[in-house]
């Protein structure tokens, strides 16, 4: 079936496919519709979920963890403030390898507010232990959703995960979405395969330990499940193009077999870059671009192949990590010391509050990487017209004052 449909709801039709058991919920702008649309569903009997109100997104994380380990497949949403209130939790979920899926909808942080996204909120919870898959389209936040689920629940990995869309610019743009058949995402996904929690039933977890050994072993155990999520993925993707004729990679790469340049990116504003690329190919500038599908586990190995013999790459980060500058930025220049030829790197930081890119800004970091400019801070791209706006409004705060 092919519909026009929102970001949120075809995260919603994810979870509807999946055959969730349980969808705990707490409602936050931009995510709500999510919620809503499952809660109708429910009630019109539709889907054969039990959906619960809590009374915080703590309290329903708390529950989706222990829901998963009682024996049911679980999901729920949130975003920005609300992803932070359930904290806490993140780390108890994934500590348990209770494999649920949580759609988060991106929105910047508080203070100042803002509804208008970044990724602060989601990178914040990359140490976590969740899987994170970030979805460009609204086809793409539907497929994550399956994706997820089949990944997660490998027995390989076990670890929940968290599916990203831009709120507002994803979340409520609406973009034409093929809804798969029941019956092929019945293939894709299967039943739930976990079994619950009994007298018989009682894995090697650890809830609570009191020696560091067995606590640092315990933590490991979660790394070491992230790794095995990399060959996960290339299973799961690959299962996933023979069913239904769509690929999502752990890296996207655009144009880049004969690029000099690349840029990194990832989310909704990706849409935007490739753009800009296939504008500046027709300049004939040879520039490409990788974008990040999955943060974690973060794809190594696939990065690197990605940038072998190239000149140079501007990451674009939507986040800013205080006092260091872009979080995706010194990622990538992780993954890449010590790898022979590395190519010279370039942070940029943009899209903070959903502050859209434009032309010029691209056209800008790659003038960087080719000017060879030392790079010991991040780039902010911020515009005179942007300035000018800060000025405008800081006079007006100042009520005409200096």
């Amino acid at each position: 079936m092919n519909d026009l449909i929102t970001g949120n709801e075809a995260a919603a039709w994810g979870a509807r496919l999946a055959k969730v058991d349980y969808a705990p919920i707490y409602p936050i702008t931009p995510q709500t519709e999510i919620v809503e649309k499952i809660s109708k569903w429910a009630a019109d009997g539709l889907i054969n979920a039990r959906v619960t109100r809590m009374e915080s997104e703590h309290s329903m994380l708390t529950a989706a963890g222990a829901a998963a380990l009682a024996g049911a497949r679980v999901f729920t949403a949130t975003s920005s403030q609300g992803l932070l209130y359930a904290f806490e939790m993140l780390y108890n979920v994934s500590g348990w390898r209770a494999p649920l899926v949580m759609v988060n909808v991106s929105r910047g942080l508080a203070s100042p507010l803002t509804l208008l996204p970044d990724h602060n909120d989601v990178l914040a919870a990359r140490d976590s232990g969740f899987l994170q898959f970030h979805a460009e389209t609204c086809q793409e936040a539907l497929d994550s959703v399956l994706l997820a689920y089949r990944i997660a629940e490998d027995k390989r990995v076990m670890l929940p995960a968290i599916v990203n869309l831009d709120g507002f610019y994803l979340s409520f743009t609406r973009e034409r979405v093929d809804v798969p058949e029941q019956k092929d995402v019945d293939d894709f996904l299967g039943p739930y395969n976990v079994k619950p929690l009994s007298k018989e039933n009682l894995p090697s977890m650890g809830i609570t330990t009191l020696d560091p050994a067995v606590y640092s072993y315990f933590r490991y155990q979660v790394h070491q499940a992230q790794k095995q999520a990399i060959k996960a993925i290339d299973d799961a993707t690959k299962r996933f193009e023979k069913i239904f004729g769509r690929r999502l990679k752990a890296i996207e790469t655009y144009m880049t077999d004969d690029a000099d340049y690349l840029l990194v990116m990832t989310d909704s504003f990706s849409t935007i870059g490739k753009r800009a690329v296939k504008r500046m190919r027709e300049e004939n500038i040879k520039v490409g671009l990788v974008r990040l599908w999955a943060l974690r586990p973060f794809p190594i190995y696939d990065l690197v192949q990605a940038v072998k013999g190239k000149k140079g790459i501007a990451v674009f980060d939507q986040d800013l990590s205080p006092g260091l500058g872009g979080i995706i930025y010194q990622e990538v220049a992780g993954a890449l010391y010590g790898t022979e030829g590395a190519p010279k790197l370039a942070s940029f930081i943009g899209g903070l509050g959903g502050k859209i890119p434009t032309d010029l800004d691209f056209e800008y970091m790659v003038k960087v990487l080719k000017e060879n400019t030392p790079q010991n801070e991040p780039h902010l791209l911020i515009s005179k017209s942007d300035m000018d706006l800060v000025k405008k409004q800081r006079k007006l705060a100042l009520r005409g004052g200096a």
